[in-house]
């Protein structure tokens, strides 16, 4: 019984921590609009997220597992946010298959179980949301 009780609780917070998220980034595309490109994006939601008091990581590398060694390919979650939520930021013309892909792949491989895709790119930020669960 309690364990249902802690994981409702954990899906609560999940829930609640998206929103706030989700929250900052509408912010940052209400001053900025469409546009512009994803960096500009980056820096502006970081900040927002600092005036929140969110604790988040930038560009956190993603090491890939091989047969028991670990290769650095690269990979780089764009945002992860209180250890829980990985965020990655586009501004392309729509979200398509290989960009959930690309997520579902990087909360696999960094042990997450939420993330956001968020497409600045879309006039109305709602739009251009997806939220993928593990």
């Amino acid at each position: 019984m309690s364990e249902a009780i802690g994981r409702e609780k954990t899906i609560f917070f999940l829930k609640e921590l998206t929103n706030q998220i989700i929250a900052a980034a509408i912010e940052v595309h209400r001053h900025l609009g469409p546009g512009l490109l994803e960096s500009a994006y980056e820096e502006c939601f970081c900040h927002e997220l600092s005036l929140r008091r969110l604790l988040f990581e930038r560009q956190r590398p993603l090491p890939l597992e091989y047969k028991g060694i670990q290769l650095d390919c690269g990979y780089r979650i764009d945002l992860l946010i209180a250890n829980l939520v990985i965020v990655e930021l586009k501004c392309v013309e729509k979200i398509i298959p290989v960009h959930e892909a690309q997520l579902l792949t990087y909360l696999r491989l960094a042990g997450v179980k939420v993330g956001l895709i968020m497409n600045f790119h879309e006039p109305k930020l709602t739009n251009g949301i997806r939220r993928m669960v593990l």
